[in-house]
């Protein structure tokens, strides 16, 4: 009598290209929930799934029932939970060709560096977000929303002594500010120099816990620096700002 031994099927090149697609949109769907409250959702939503389990092999046929109506309409909650979320994936995709980066992409590079240039010449204090792939939902929303499309004139009016949204920070995702007077944490690296404002070491700490570029505009001395993995920049010049903004990716 001969022993059953099953074949494993061989993979094919399209398997791996599908696994390879799905685990880049997980890869990526990480990196956008990253830091945020969404990551919490995701949380109990996992745990929602779990309960849903162990109900069925309990034999907790109330709690079964509920959760499955409730796992039923999953769709549209994720869907109006996230709908931010979705909204600004979505609007990064858009921006991209299928040739390469759109051309209209280096607008809000030149926008954001012709507004620092314009805050450093009058000495008006500033504080400019770059969001990348980690989401900065959470400091979005300590601030105050704007959504609107990046312009000198929006973030100079912004940044004027005088203006309920000078103090703080200013997100900006793509081409779109997102919020203003948004509130960053302050570094905690002892190396830090005491002679940095609150400014400064806010844009030192988002970028220690976050990917995000970070301007600052000194109201002291008018001098620009920025801010990337933990690393100040000071005493960039306009040329130099554009030419950093432009490099960055998305």
């Amino acid at each position: 009598m001969h022993n059953y031994i099953p074949m494993i099927p061989q993979p094919r090149w399209q398997d791996v290209l599908d696994v390879l697609i799905v685990a880049y949109v997980i890869y990526r769907i990480a990196l956008l929930i990253r830091g945020t409250r969404t990551m919490q959702m995701v949380l109990g939503m996992v745990i929602v799934g779990g309960a849903f389990v162990a109900s069925q092999v309990l034999g907790l046929f109330t709690l079964n029932w509920l959760l499955n109506n409730f796992l039923g309409s999953l769709f549209v909650i994720l869907v109006v939970i996230f709908q931010a979320d979705i909204r600004r994936a979505l609007t990064r995709v858009g921006a991209q060709s299928f040739l390469g980066r759109n051309s209209a992409a280096v607008t809000p590079a030149e926008e954001i560096a012709t507004a620092a240039a314009w805050l450093s010449a009058r000495k008006v204090g500033a504080l400019i977000v770059i969001e990348q792939d980690d989401g900065l939902g959470e400091f979005v929303e300590s601030g105050r929303i704007v959504d609107g499309r990046v312009s000198p004139e929006l973030l100079e009016t912004i940044f004027m002594n005088g203006s309920p949204l000078h103090d703080g920070a200013v997100i900006i995702n793509g081409d779109r500010i997102l919020a203003a007077a948004c509130l960053l944490p302050l570094s905690q690296n002892p190396n830090v120099s005491l002679s940095l404002g609150t400014r400064h070491r806010a844009a030192i700490g988002l970028s220690e816990d976050s990917d995000a570029v970070v301007l600052v505009v000194s109201e002291e001395s008018g001098q620009v620096s920025l801010a990337r993995g933990g690393v100040l920049s000071r005493g960039l010049e306009p040329a130099e700002v554009l030419s950093t903004l432009r490099k960055l990716p998305g």
